[in-house]
């Protein structure tokens, strides 16, 4: 049984004003602490990476320099993440046909830890389906086109998205390609395999530790406070 993981690392980087991705955290590019983490799970065996085309090679070579021995692949994304991520499945079908759960993760996560992609992989085995998540412990609100509050979000049961997010490899790669087909935007891969299959069980790995994305510059001030916390060393 072979497990691959899809790291997408296409975006532009507009809200963060320079590439988020090879930006210095606790001294390794943030797309090296990603990669390192599935690098270090026994349970992953091939890594294939979705870059922007122009940084295939500078990816390439960035993850050679940080010792990732299981990528396999470093293919072009698209203009948009569906596309991405297709790309990164499809070159994952190809380089192992025989997968049994591909895992989708944000290259832009470099807190993800090891136990929370096993965990992810287990959940996937045993429903189809699972994503790392988090509970929703802040009041919600909905508001009008004006900004002017309308009503409260009852937080009950509601869950922050994360990644990685890990599916047996045929439903994944029938599910990217049916949003595609379908002009159905989605914002995750979660949302994609609903679209193709709406009683398709998905399982939510509860996440105990910090898996921000790194979006704006004061991001990477949290993360590196995050990396050389207790919590992170322990």
């Amino acid at each position: 049984m072979s497990n691959v993981a899809v790291i997408v690392a296409a975006g532009s980087s507009r809200r963060m004003g320079f590439d988020k991705l090879t930006a210095e955290l606790a001294g390794l590019p943030v797309l090296a602490h990603s990669l390192l983490a599935f690098e270090r799970c026994a349970e992953v065996d091939v890594i294939v990476l979705v870059a922007a085309s122009e940084r295939v090679q500078g990816f390439r070579s960035l993850a050679a320099e940080n010792g990732i021995t299981k990528l396999k692949e470093v293919v072009a994304g698209g203009e948009q993440r569906c596309v991405s991520v297709l790309h990164g499945i499809q070159a994952a079908v190809k380089e192992m046909p025989a997968a049994k759960i591909i895992l989708v993760h944000d290259g832009a996560r470099p807190l993800v830890s090891g136990e929370a992609i096993s965990h992810c992989i287990q959940g996937a085995q045993k429903h189809g389906a699972a994503s790392l998540a988090r509970r929703v412990t802040d009041t919600l609100k909905r508001a009008d086109d004006a900004v002017l509050v309308t009503e409260s979000v009852e937080r009950e049961n509601l869950w922050r998205m994360e990644t990685p997010q890990a599916f047996e490899a045929d439903l994944i790669l029938k599910a990217s390609r049916a949003a595609l087909d379908d002009l159905v935007v989605v914002t995750d891969e979660v949302s994609a395999v609903q679209h193709f299959d709406e009683g398709q069980p998905i399982f939510l790995v509860e996440n105990s530790t910090a898996n921000l994305k790194i979006t704006v510059p004061g991001d990477l001030a949290i993360a590196e406070a995050l990396l050389n916390s207790e919590e992170r060393n322990i």
